[in-house]
């Protein structure tokens, strides 16, 4: 293949240097296209040299295409970082920039700053919008659509059969979805408190930190009442809610995940403005920088984790494309909903007749795979998609690179940096710069397994909470096989077959996840404890419960 390349750019670098022979070429199959039989042309060479001329071509267009492609990237990149290094006045202080000097070398393909400048937003769409003014590529959406007609109309006509009636009942969404009033009391109160307390403490702290005789112990001080904000009341108040109101699977789920949202909206904005007044005061400066209730309440329903006082604007909201993507939003709940109905309840049905024993875990496994591929590509596209698209074109938010092309990753670090840019943006700025910089650049290893064991707690925190169980498999998978493929599956892995491992590997996960939870939850369903203890929350039901029929 390289060959082949090689000999494409020395015949194009042969036709750039001759012209005047290349034009003798063009002109030479007229030329040879002799005239025979009363003045005709010879049509069986003439097809012979089209056919040639096309080959030809389509030779030359991959080399073509690659090259324009790669110059056009390069272009773009050198373009934005030179627009965005002409001012850094739009970009605030970080505590890199107060606490050490180092120096602005860091330049990445993916428009990641420095760490003292930190992340630079700039206008720019979701990849799938662009992708889908293809038409190759809308097919495949229409691909996923038709797929969902075809399972509405197979719950159809099996429950027509069965029940000789059309039943149009969603008993499972009504149940997953239940107590929804509480969920949105809860919610309420979560945000006004994460809205009023850390913009309150933050005031207090920075109008009067300059005034402070004992800053450090001032400092301090505050800081241990918003610690105690995060974790006492926005950290303890929504999980007692959840459990205490017993609500279902996915009204949890709202709830926890708006919890951890919020906790870590919270303290981007108190990370990103302290350095900023510790460098006023440094300065001695006669105004404190403390950003205005209205950019702090925008921040909190903007869709990214890393506060600003502005961001790139759009200039007007296109309320069609939201509804959309609200649509999308719907049918994707709808897609995951027939997916259970018509994949996963049967499976489990059957499992409930045999007891636990490594033949059913692995059957079990394999045939998760489908739905839990399928529940993959729907949470992502609903979510991180449409979803975030929604409230970005409604708050005319600029920037919505909310994930990058992870589809094409060849190595799990760099899937897990484009799968959900957003989160990751947090974890790379807020925790993995903050360990570095707090003991040493040499420790990068050490830092790197800090942000996968924060990130698997908080994965297995939710799931447990809303599930109700505590069933370590994700934490496991993502602790253990996630990190060991982060450092063997590494960047350097560049050929196909790398992508291939990692879909494939996805896929297993997925199955893996889908079967051991679903298991477990069936377990506890029909094998109920009369008094549960605390270990009885933790200890795996599904591997010693004989369901009774």
């Amino acid at each position: 293949m390289v060959g082949k390349e090689m000999s494409v750019k020395k015949r194009l670098l042969k036709s750039s240097e001759n012209p005047q022979k290349d034009e003798d070429q063009r002109n030479s199959p007229k030329e040879s296209l002799e005239i025979h039989r009363n003045g005709r042309i010879d049509m069986k060479q003439l097809i012979a040299k089209k056919r040639q001329l096309a080959a030809e071509a389509e030779e030359l267009k991959p080399l073509f295409l690659k090259e324009v492609g790669s110059h056009f990237d390069d272009f773009v990149t050198s373009l934005i970082e030179k627009s965005a290094s002409l001012d850094n006045g739009g970009c605030p202080l970080t505590t890199f920039s107060i606490l050490e000097d180092l120096k602005s070398s860091h330049r990445s393909r993916d428009m990641r700053a420095s760490p003292e400048q930190g992340k630079i937003f700039i206008s720019r769409r979701s990849l799938l919008d662009e992708l889908f003014e293809v038409d190759h590529i809308r097919t495949i959406y229409h691909m996923f659509i038709a797929l969902l007609i075809i399972f509405i109309l197979s719950t159809l006509v099996v429950d027509y059969i069965d029940e000789g009636r059309l039943v149009l009942e969603f008993s499972l969404l009504s149940y997953a979805f239940g107590q929804f009033p509480t969920v949105v009391w809860t919610w309420c109160i979560m945000f006004l408190c994460t809205l009023s307390i850390p913009y309150f403490l933050f005031q207090r702290w920075a109008n009067d930190y300059t005034k402070s005789s004992h800053p450090f112990i001032y400092s301090f001080v505050y800081g241990l009442f918003f610690t105690f904000f995060q974790l006492g009341i926005l950290g303890f108040g929504p999980t007692y809610v959840v459990l205490a109101y017993t609500l279902p699977p996915a009204s949890r789920f709202i709830v926890i995940l708006e919890q951890i949202r919020l906790i870590m909206k919270a303290h981007s904005f108190v990370r990103e403005n302290v350095p900023r007044v510790l460098n006023a005061a440094k300065e001695k400066s006669s105004t404190v920088p403390v950003p205005t209730v209205n950019q702090y309440l925008y921040f909190l329903f903007a869709p990214t984790l890393i506060y600003r006082d502005s961001y790139p604007r759009t200039p007007t909201v296109r309320w069609g494309y939201v509804a959309m993507q609200f649509a999308q939003v719907f049918g994707c709940l709808f897609y995951v909903y027939y997916i259970f109905e018509r994949l996963c309840a049967p499976l489990f049905r059957n499992i409930r007749q045999e007891p636990f024993s490594a033949r059913v875990l692995v059957l079990c496994i394999f045939n998760s795979i489908l739905p839990g591929a399928l529940i993959l590509f729907l949470s992502f596209f609903a979510f991180l998609h449409c979803w975030l698209n929604a409230f970005a074109e409604m708050l005319r938010f600029g920037d919505r690179m909310f994930y990058k092309d992870w589809w094409n990753s060849t190595s799990y670090s760099n899937y897990y940096r484009t799968w959900n840019v957003v989160v990751h943006d947090w974890l790379y700025y807020y925790a993995y710069k903050d360990i570095l910089w707090f003991f040493s650049k040499r420790f990068k290893s050490a830092a790197m397994l800090a942000v996968f064991a924060m990130s698997a707690v908080v994965h297995e925190y939710a799931l447990a909470v809303c599930l109700s169980y505590f069933y370590p498999v994700l934490f496991v998978l993502f602790m253990f096989f996630g990190m060991a493929f982060n450092f063997i599956v590494n960047d350097s892995r560049k050929r196909p077959i790398w992508n291939i491992m990692v879909w494939a590997s996805l896929f297993l996960g997925q199955g893996v996840i889908l079967c051991f939870y679903s298991q477990e939850w069936y377990a506890r369903q029909h094998c109920p404890l009369k008094n549960p203890t605390f270990l009885d929350y933790i200890r795996p039901r599904s591997w010693t419960c004989r369901y009774v029929f």
